[in-house]
């Protein structure tokens, strides 16, 4: 058989060793319809081979790859031909095909639960024939029990399920049960479906935390783990697992059931954008037919969350939906309900029981159990359309427009937050009514208020009713805040021309009591907040000292005076605020720190604490500045707290995104993750995604990084990327986005996609002035290029970096360079030499640097360590550079080249003392192994007894370490000297 091992001149299968290979690497290959007719092919040419295994692997790998993918059905085919050559010669099944045979009977009886077509007798003959057929293999009945369960839980048999479970969970486990992982998301799926919610998440626990895995576990179980922790509250865990899983659902195009639990956390947990950005990546799932079952699952989903958005007043909304036409969210609802039940109603007439349409019904009835879970990610809040409120018509009893005009009244006189909108309301009940002069005065002049600079005319309006209504004073004040807004236009100068004037009449009506104290320190602050203006557009200070004399007036004028009046203790604050203004415009920051303490206080205290927002944020700053981090944080804290419900969006996304930055500066990263997932959710409500939240994002998935949760910082960071800018954010919020996830990518074992990151942040970090980051990314990405499988690519990379390190006189970074690419070239066919010379390069360099150095002590010992390793390394590399056919001389002389290495290195690591005490002793121990290999066993013996010397092992002298690397190494070198004692004898 000259053509075992290849392929013939047309490229089809000449050998059983290439079927193998080819039905491996098509194993590698995503899940999907390509793969499964891949495997159709090699069916095909396994056949031709005339050798029964061949037929019978390739029948296998078909089976595989159908089950995982959405063509499920197709699994039958190939099974029942698999069991009849069993049936017929089970001496052509090997051990291992044998043990897959009855492997794959579970799939075979579970998976006829997902084909409606299959009538239920026959799955009861298949679990009689499982039962059966395991007893003669000596099977335990676990897996038999397992499917039992699966069998009677699908029809709605609850006794049964019951009695089965338990069964299956007494059952001694043997080489036929399932994975651990795979047993116990079932089990805490079934306590789940139960209501035992956390009963479930107990079982999942060590599937969720990696201590048992396989290749649609942890995926499963996170999915499944969504609602019942949205029900228990645990809204972190649940955000967690979604982030998380969600990745490893993504492109599994067999997981359409999990998928769908995303689908459904995302309708009950108020992200029903992101619920879209998911239907819409999977477009075939809505048409998919080989597996019913999660195509049940799928549409019964889609009908929620259609629901959900309907029922927000999006019902004409545009979504994903089934190929072939366009859809509203109002018309895939009732689309996606009426397969949802079609499907089963098929399932239910199999079974003879309305349990699938009663569970698809109640899937579909769900409420949202949050109204909105921030997950970190971009997002579109998706709000509903504003109710129109009818008009309240004007009747003899209601409104009672004296008490609305009572406490709006009463709202602003204490300054309340609410109180333009009280005003707004008595204008509304008011239409048609005749009101005193005061009272239209009063709506004019908080009507201008809500309307900011363009609420000037208004202002003149409400001067007007004040003047008739006899309040001289308080007309002077109106006309004073038009002059303020015309200053917010612009027109400053204008605005003090007018000021001035009111400020002369205030002033003379004040000194023959024919005005009040309020109302004169009403223009008076309005004159003091325009020459703030000023102050604020002027580019010289010569205008402080007439802003700080206004701002002095109004103290002078009001402090002491203000009794149980909030609006003149609210002039003392603000009035403290603009000196602490102006002191920080002079330079004098900690004058300015006392003020802003000051003003907030006095806010505080008068109880309106939703005015200290602003100067306990600006304090925040000038604090950090002054380097007292501790006081920024309780002055954010105290802004947060104060503002309450009354903070707007965008506030609340500044306050919580700097206190992220400050708690995360001292190291606390579960709570800065809290305060920036904050700061993206309220960016995200004040419709500054792209901006804010693209900058909260970045903070977010740089402390979910630092707490080692690599896959939701990968699924924030990449949110993050597309809003990122150099002109919004800078070059290195990007450069430090790519970097992090190419950090996370890496962890997660996504090496080429790492690969991609790095280099592109490197790109940009090629043009600073700087170019030790550039460096530094070019390194990381070729060590992500190495470890995904790209050897030539990652030496170009290496040898980039080298260049760099070099540049930069970082003789540390340019010997690891080295050291790497010597790795790659022992890897490559012919590739010995270029491994020794990159390696004695290496060796040069450091011998180099250490010539020339004249550093510090620590980095000198620093360089010597590096001395050391390189040598140790070189000793490896040597040894393993050995070709298996090599003559006996040369493989000694290969070895010895490699002892004389690893004893230099011994020596280097030796002339640190202590604290290269481990090092030394890993190289004595592999320069002993190196002596065995020579056949010089007393040297060797000498190198263990030195390890066991150093650890306190044998002559009693000195205090033994006992930590782990200590006790391996005496390990080792026990196991050593016993061996060589041996061959002494």
């Amino acid at each position: 058989m000259s053509g075992i091992d290849g392929l013939d001149g047309n490229h089809g299968i000449t050998g059983f060793d290439a079927l193998r290979r080819a039905m491996a690497e098509n194993a590698e290959e995503p899940e999907g319809p390509a793969r499964n007719a891949r495997a159709e092919q090699l069916l095909a040419e396994a056949e031709k081979l005339n050798i029964p295994l061949a037929v019978i692997e390739a029948l296998g790998h078909q089976l595989k790859v159908y089950n995982y993918s959405s063509e499920k059905a197709k699994m039958f085919v190939p099974f029942a031909r698999l069991l009849r050559m069993w049936d017929e010669r089970p001496e052509d099944f090997d051990e291992y095909e044998t043990h897959s045979l009855h492997w794959v009977f579970k799939w075979m009886t579970t998976g006829m639960l997902d084909q409606p077509h299959i009538p239920l007798a026959a799955m009861e003959k298949w679990l009689g024939e499982m039962e059966h057929r395991y007893r003669l293999a000596g099977h335990s009945e676990r897996a038999v029990r397992s499917a039992e369960y699966s069998v009677a839980a699908h029809v709605g048999d609850l006794a049964r399920a019951e009695r089965a479970y338990a069964a299956w969970l007494a059952a001694d486990r043997d080489a036929m049960a399932d994975c651990h992982a795979c047993e116990l998301h079932e089990q805490g799926w079934w306590q789940s479906q139960r209501g035992r919610d956390e009963e479930a998440l107990e079982l999942w626990a060590p599937v969720l935390e990696g201590e048992f895995t396989c290749a649609h576990e942890p995926h499963a179980a996170l999915a499944s783990s969504l609602t019942p922790l949205l029900r228990l509250g645990r809204l972190d865990e649940a955000r967690a697992n979604h982030l998380r899983g969600f990745r490893l659902v993504r492109s599994m195009e067999s997981m359409r059931s999990a998928y769908a639990d995303h689908v459904e956390f995302c309708a009950l947990s108020g992200n029903e954008a992101r619920g879209l950005e998911l239907l819409a990546e999977r477009p075939a799932y809505f048409t998919d037919d080989g597996h019913p079952r999660s195509r049940l699952d799928f549409t019964a989903v889609v009908a929620l969350l259609m629901d959900r958005l309907t029922e927000l007043g999006l019902g004409d909304r545009p979504v994903p939906g089934p190929a072939g036409r366009s859809w509203t969210a109002a018309e895939l609802a009732a689309h996606a309900r009426e397969e949802a039940l079609a499907l089963a109603a098929r399932f239910d007439e199999r079974n003879g029981t309305a349990h699938v349409s009663e569970w698809a019904r109640a899937r579909m009835a769900q409420r949202p159990l949050v109204e909105r879970l921030p997950l970190g990610v971009r997002a579109v809040r998706t709000a509903a359309v504003a109710a129109v409120v009818p008009p309240v018509p004007v009747t003899a009893q209601e409104p009672d427009l004296p008490a609305l005009i009572a406490e709006a009244r009463r709202l602003s006189d204490t300054l309340q937050p609410n109180a333009v909108e009280a005003w707004a309301a008595v204008a509304r009940a008011a239409r048609g009514v005749e009101l005193d002069p005061r009272d239209r005065a009063e709506i004019a002049d908080h009507e201008a208020m809500d309307l900011g600079p363009e609420g000037t005319e208004l202002f003149e309006r409400a001067a007007e009713l004040y003047a008739e209504a006899g309040d001289p004073g308080e007309s002077l004040a109106a006309r004073a805040r038009a002059a303020y807004v015309r200053a917010l236009a612009g027109e400053v100068d204008e605005a003090l021309t007018v000021v001035a004037g009111l400020y002369d009449e205030v002033l003379a009506l004040y000194s023959v009591d024919d005005t009040g104290l309020r109302q004169t320190a009403s223009v008076l602050m309005s004159r003091a907040r325009i020459l703030m203006r000023r102050v604020h557009e002027a580019e010289e200070d010569a205008v402080l000292p007439e802003a700080e004399q206004a701002v002095r007036e109004v103290l002078a004028l009001v402090e002491g005076r203000t009794g149980d009046d909030v609006r003149l203790a609210a002039r003392v604050a603000e009035a403290q605020a603009m000196l602490a203004d102006l002191a920080s415009r002079a330079g004098d920051a900690e004058a300015s720190a006392e003020l802003f303490t000051w003003a907030a206080a006095e806010f505080v205290e008068a109880g309106l604490p939703w005015f200290a927002v602003e100067y306990e944020a600006r304090l925040a700053g000038l604090l950090h500045h002054l380097g007292d981090p501790a006081g920024s944080e309780r002055a954010l804290r105290a802004a947060l707290e104060h503002g309450g419900p009354h903070l707007e969006a965008i506030g609340r996304a500044q306050l919580h995104l700097q206190l992220a930055e400050v708690v995360g500066g001292r190291g606390d990263d579960e709570e800065a993750a809290e305060h920036a997932l904050e700061a993206a959710h309220w960016a995200d409500e004040a419709g500054e995604g792209p901006a804010l939240g693209a900058l909260a994002r970045h903070q977010l998935g740089g402390f979910l990084l630092r707490q080692g949760r690599w896959a939701e910082a990968a699924e924030v960071l990449e949110s993050a990327l597309p809003d990122l800018s150099a002109e919004t954010h800078g070059d290195g919020a990007v450069v430090q986005t790519q970097w992090w996830l190419g950090d996370c990518l890496s962890e997660l074992g996504e090496h080429r996609e790492a690969a991609e990151r790095r280099l592109q942040a490197a790109e940009i970090a090629r043009h600073w002035p700087e170019q030790h980051d550039h460096a530094t990314l070019a390194h990381l990405a070729a060590e992500s290029l190495g470890a995904a499988g790209l050897p030539a690519e990652a030496d170009r990379a290496y040898a980039r970096a080298g260049d760099l390190w070099r540049d930069l006189g970082n003789v540390h970074g340019l010997i690891r360079s080295l050291r790497a690419r010597a790795w790659l070239a022992l890897r490559a066919e012919d590739g010995a030499d270029t491994a020794r010379e990159l390696m004695a390069e290496a060796v040069r360099e450091c011998e180099v640097a250490l010539g020339e150095t004249q550093a510090e002590e620590e980095a000198w010992q620093r360089l010597v360590g590096e001395l050391g390793h390189t040598h140790r390394q070189f000793g490896d590399l040597l040894a393993r550079s050995v070709p298996e056919d090599a003559e006996d001389d040369s493989i000694r002389a290969v070895l010895e080249e490699s002892l004389a290495q690893v004893v230099e290195a011994i020596v280097v690591f030796a002339s640190l003392g202590d604290e290269a005490l481990d090092a030394r002793t890993g190289a004595e121990l592999a320069a002993g192994w190196l002596a065995a290999d020579l056949s010089r066993p007393a040297e060797a013996a000498a190198r263990a007894r030195a390890v066991l010397d150093a650890y306190g092992g044998t002559d009693g002298s000195g205090e033994a370490r006992d930590d782990e690397t200590a006790r391996t190494r005496r390990a080792e070198a026990e196991q050593m000297l016993g061996l060589m004692e041996e061959q002494d004898s």
